[in-house]
């Protein structure tokens, strides 16, 4: 008999919330608006750039609400396209999720909470305090999923407090930058560029992870109940603090200080509080990632998990330890996470991920109406708020951003499909080496 600390724990709403938040709130807010005004100069279009975003992952959390209740079981994309489309798009997913939606996020966050712990202790190898951070939370996760939940909600909680203090301070102090927050014809126009819509896929990779509880869905209490409510709720604190976030990192520093740097959050520090104050913060923006690679490390592994439990080859991916761990796809996981770690660009890998990941999220909201269509009868918790609307906003914009990344960012694009390409490969010589075991169908789906 295992013990009730290893007996299977129920993930609650407020643990769920935490795991979304802190998907959320990582290295792309700290990092990505140093690109952004390379190439904008508009105060206004920069903070329409994360309202946009926030827009975009509020539609997203929608509809992934409605799919995550009528179809629950882990897994996300992987499961849902599997079940509307075809198994093989939902390995692609899968195949995408395990290698640059969860491994190469957690790295390049470990990698900034690396550089940023340099800024308070100079001495510090960066990359070996990464590689411990990953292997003492995989440890953690890996152990007991009941103190990997609680450690998780209070992080998160402690993060949260601490932007809010964050960004209190930074609209009090100083005398703030000559740079207009207001609509202009010159924002508008920047909106309308090119350039405005490949800063949104550094956006739009800062919001990645609103989807998150939906990966880890047969572990949370009640689900077809509090899935979309986690959704929702998490999407919406992580918009608040975001537009509050880079309206100090706007305030507080001259565009010429930002363009191009990525440690944002020590340079607006800087300017705020002062060398010392700088340090400081960077320091506490290190600590305050661990909450992310925590969440990612706690939610990635049960895509792999479940891919195990569908395809043959992947088997030995699928057992659960006694507490419902799964130990080897996080294993796995940690391997590819700790690889990445050796990778140099933040900005390739950040258009990178977030074409390939901004594909699959596309093509899964899509998928809300391709259900509709072909299966009406299927049971629905709870139906999207504002459909068809809030879907068609959500195509709109990130079907507007992949565009433009075919356009402007060929050579990640290509990488992203290079992905893809071998992951098909993969698919098909797995499916050839024993007889495909057809998905199992969530209870929902008779």
């Amino acid at each position: 008999m295992p013990s009730s600390l290893n007996a299977p724990y129920k993930i609650t709403f407020l643990t769920g919330a935490a795991i979304v938040i802190a998907n959320m709130v990582g290295t792309g807010v700290f990092t990505s608006l140093g690109f952004q005004v390379m190439g904008i100069q508009s105060g206004f279009a920069l903070l329409m750039l994360w309202l946009v975003g926030g827009l975009i992952a509020l539609c997203g959390a929608v509809c992934y609400g409605e799919l995550a209740a009528a179809m629950p079981r882990s897994g996300g994309e992987y499961h849902y396209l599997s079940q509307i489309y075809h198994p093989a798009l939902g390995f692609l997913s899968g195949w995408v999720s395990a290698t640059v939606g969860f491994a190469a996020p957690t790295a390049l966050a470990a990698l900034a909470l690396g550089e940023y712990a340099k800024s308070l202790f100079p001495t510090l190898q960066p990359t070996w305090l990464s590689v411990a951070v990953v292997l003492f939370l995989t440890v953690v996760h890996g152990s007991s999923t009941r103190i990997g939940s609680r450690m998780q909600v209070i992080i998160t909680a402690l993060k949260v407090v601490v932007l809010v203090v964050f960004i209190g301070a930074g609209m009090v102090v100083g005398e703030g930058q000559p740079l207009s927050f207001l609509p202009d014809a010159a924002g508008w126009q920047a909106m309308l560029s090119p350039t405005f819509a490949v800063s949104l896929v550094y956006v739009s990779y800062a919001y990645s992870g609103w989807n998150a509880a939906v990966y880890v869905t047969g572990e949370i209490e009640n689900p077809k109940r509090n899935l979309s409510r986690i959704l929702l709720a998490g999407t919406t604190v992580v918009l608040l603090l975001y537009v509050g976030l880079n309206y100090v990192f706007l305030r507080s520093t001259p565009l010429a200080g930002l363009n191009g740097q990525v440690e944002v959050g020590f340079v607006a520090a800087t300017s705020l509080f002062g060398p010392f104050g700088g340090r400081l913060m960077g320091g506490v923006i290190a600590a305050l990632l661990v909450s992310t690679i925590s969440s990612m490390i706690f939610a990635g592994p049960r895509i792999v998990q479940t891919m195990g439990e569908d395809i043959p080859a992947l088997r030995w991916l699928a057992p659960r330890s006694r507490a419902g761990i799964p130990v080897r796809a996080l294993l796995l996981q940690t391997v590819i996470t700790l690889a990445f770690v050796l990778k140099p660009s933040f900005k390739e890998v950040l258009v990178y991920a977030g074409f390939v990941l901004n594909l699959f999220t596309f093509l899964t909201v899509l998928g809300l109406f391709v259900l509709r269509w072909r299966r009406p009868d299927l049971e629905r918790p709870y139906r999207a708020w504002g459909y068809p609307i809030t879907p068609l906003i959500f195509l709109g914009l990130s079907g507007w951003t992949l565009a433009f990344i075919l356009r402007d960012k060929p050579t990640e694009s290509l990488y992203g499909l290079a992905t893809l390409g071998v992951g098909l490969l993969v698919y098909f010589l797995a499916m050839r080496t024993a007889r495909p075991v057809p998905v199992p169908k969530a209870k929902a789906l008779p």
